[in-house]
């Protein structure tokens, strides 16, 4: 049934081409050509007409049984232990005279057509049947095993079953009856998957497999059952049997191997409207019988679909699930969207740049999600299993990173996650306001500036001396002087390290004031040796030019005057020997006047003359117009400043 209306055999993707019925007639008889174990059930026959209410439904239905399962059983090892009879056995006995098909290491025995076979074999050979016609569906292959007479028959085949289902494990043994002179007697029998000091572990008093096993030796038969089947129970399962002889025991081998599957879910299609879907109960391998199973969604039963396919409408928040009818107590893992994904960083400590980095991402989804990483909008490549690494971090990595999970039933974006990558300072820059010439008297602001994390400390230094200048991003020197000249670094540091600028020249330009005055003293220094020169000069000349017996008072005589407006009235011959003067001055918009007036002055004949002494001296004076009291001179005269300077040589007598 499919919410709640019957499937019909001829749309059942499980019979297709398998199935034919017709209603001529009132006939309604239904042929089902190449049966599977999986085909037994309980089949019904509908039919509807155009009354109301007009249909029918057969109950209670007819109940097929498909039996595998055909089975080999050894019947007989004859002492030689090369010779045995062989039985094709089933379940269940179908109708009609029957004609089989026998295996012996896969290959057709042509000859033999009944239910028994006797034959040699060796301890390596296997042995099938099956029912002529349907030899794509032989019985699982046996081997024949024992020594004079004992042995033990199992299939070789391994058997495939689901999580919580029963399975039988078929056996026979054989022993001789008569052994040395006694008769021989079963004492134990037993099966087991393990060993315990070298002794084999019994299932029946193995905790694991409390209540769930059953086996007997009754005529021989050694077939084990198991119920509710685990995962975990998927093992090789060995018979073992003594007797009273000695000697007298056996143990299968290779064993019989059981592989126990868990049934899943899974999505078929998914339709462009992302609201339904197509879902099948799926398992690893494929037990034999017809099989019903159970929906579930949002784990509430679904109770009208038995089949292992299921179409749904869904939300992306709908879990489904599916069991085996019978054993809804063990139900398929739930399949479902992503759920929101933590994301975690390691190590969960400061990240500290050039270390190693791992980003993690985990999701509860099923199927298993896939996962992307992304910073900031921008896709990363692909990690591992949700595990995106950094060998070696750097700043430039640090930001908001998140990751996003999806398969087929949706997809979730998980919270942002800040990765802080703390790094020594990188090398500074170093800035001066104003960036102009600097004037003596004037302010001026450095600025220290460097990436780093956590943020760091400035301190200013000057070159060739070690003491620090100031502290701070920003070093401001208010009122600079000359001797602020020179070049300055400031040194980033915070607790990942220290890094030091280049060096940066300040150099600061001089007042016009201070300008003028160091030119005044450097020409007043030229005119003093100017002068001295001159007159060294003149004192060799006259020397050289007086006649013997001449008195020396009448040498030329030489006079510097403060004006050159009032010149002395002199021959031409002293103005041309005598008179030397200098006048020096600067325009009306400097901010100082120089004069300077150099003379020799030959004095006037008087009583002086007898003194017998040489006097040379220099007078230099300073006036300067800003010394004059009266406020109304003051506003009248130019603010300037006058020197003088008076060198007079008298000669001795």
């Amino acid at each position: 049934m499919n919410y709640y209306q019957p499937v019909d055999l001829k749309t059942d993707s499980e019979y297709s081409g398998r199935v034919q019925y017709s209603y001529k007639n009132k006939d309604c008889t239904l042929r089902i050509s190449d049966l599977r174990e999986r085909d037994s059930a309980v089949y019904k026959f509908m039919f509807t007409t155009n009354q109301e209410g007009g249909r029918y439904i057969s109950s209670p239905g007819v109940t097929l049984s498909v039996t595998a399962a055909l089975q080999v059983q050894v019947i007989r090892v004859y002492q030689s232990q090369t010779k045995a009879e062989l039985k094709c056995h089933s379940s269940c006995s179908p109708a009609g005279r029957l004609s089989y098909v026998w295996f012996k290491n896969r290959e057709h025995i042509t000859w033999v057509e009944t239910s028994t076979y006797t034959t040699w074999f060796n301890p390596t050979d296997v042995f099938s049947c099956a029912l002529k016609g349907h030899e794509k569906f032989p019985s699982p292959s046996v081997l024949i095993q024992g020594q004079d007479g004992w042995g033990v028959t199992s299939t070789s085949t391994p058997i495939c079953a689901f999580k919580g289902s029963t399975v039988n494990i078929h056996c026979s043994y054989t022993y001789p009856s008569w052994w040395k002179g006694s008769v021989t007697t079963v004492e134990r029998t037993l099966w087991f998957t393990k060993m315990n000091y070298y002794q084999p572990v019994d299932l029946t008093t193995d905790s694991e497999y409390s209540g769930r096993v059953q086996h007997s030796s009754n005529d021989k038969d050694c077939t084990l059952r198991i119920s509710d089947l685990r995962e975990r129970d998927s093992a090789v399962y060995k018979f073992r049997f003594t007797t009273n002889q000695e000697g007298g025991r056996y143990i299968t081998s290779p064993g019989v191997t059981l592989s126990v599957t868990a049934l899943q879910v899974q999505v078929i299609r998914v339709y462009q409207s992302q609201t339904y879907v197509d879902l099948k109960c799926h398992s690893s391998c494929s037990p034999a019988g017809r099989l019903s199973y159970v929906w579930f969604k949002n784990r509430e039963h679904i109770t009208w679909v038995e089949t292992s396919t299921y179409t749904t409408w869904f939300n992306l928040t709908d879990v489904f699930s599916c069991a085996l009818k019978g054993h809804e107590k063990f139900p398929s893992p739930s399949v479902y969207g992503p759920k929101l994904p933590s994301v975690s960083v390691s190590p969960s400590a400061e990240i500290v740049e050039g270390s190693s980095v791992t980003l993690t991402c985990s999701s509860d989804a099923n199927p298993a999600a896939n996962y992307t990483w992304y910073k900031e909008n921008q896709t990363l490549p692909h990690g591992q299993q949700g595990i995106y690494h950094f060998t070696s971090i750097s700043s430039e990595d640090r930001g908001n990173y998140y990751c996003k999970s999806e398969n087929q039933h949706g997809h979730i974006n998980s919270t942002s996650l800040f990765i802080d990558v703390q790094y020594g300072p990188k090398l500074p820059s170093v800035s001066v306001s104003p960036s102009a010439e600097i004037v003596e008297g004037s302010s001026v602001n450095l600025t220290c500036s460097s990436d780093a994390n956590p943020a760091a400390k400035y301190t200013w230094y000057k070159e060739n001396e070690d003491s620090p200048k100031a502290s701070g991003q920003i070093f401001t020197i208010t009122d600079v002087r000359p001797e602020h000249s020179g070049n300055y670094y400031c040194e980033a540091q915070n607790r990942r390290g220290r890094q030091s600028s280049t060096l940066h020249q300040i150099f600061v330009a001089g007042s016009m004031k201070s300008v003028a005055a160091g030119s005044i003293t450097a020409i007043f220094l030229a005119i003093i040796f100017l002068c001295a020169f001159l007159f060294i000069r003149r004192k060799r000349s006259s020397k050289r030019t007086t006649e013997p017996g001449e008195r020396p008072d009448n040498q030329a005589q030489g006079s510097v005057y403060d004006s050159p407006s009032a010149p002395v009235q002199r021959t031409p011959a002293e103005q041309q020997d005598d008179l030397c003067y200098a006048s020096v001055s600067f325009s009306k918009n400097q901010e100082d006047v120089l004069y300077s007036n150099i003379r020799l002055v030959q004095p006037h004949r008087h009583k002086e003359e007898e003194e017998d002494e040489d006097v040379e001296y220099t007078a230099v004076n300073f006036k300067s117009s800003s010394s004059t009291t009266e406020s109304g001179n003051q506003e009248a005269v130019e603010d300037l400043s006058e020197l003088y300077s008076t060198v007079s040589k008298h000669p001795r007598v």
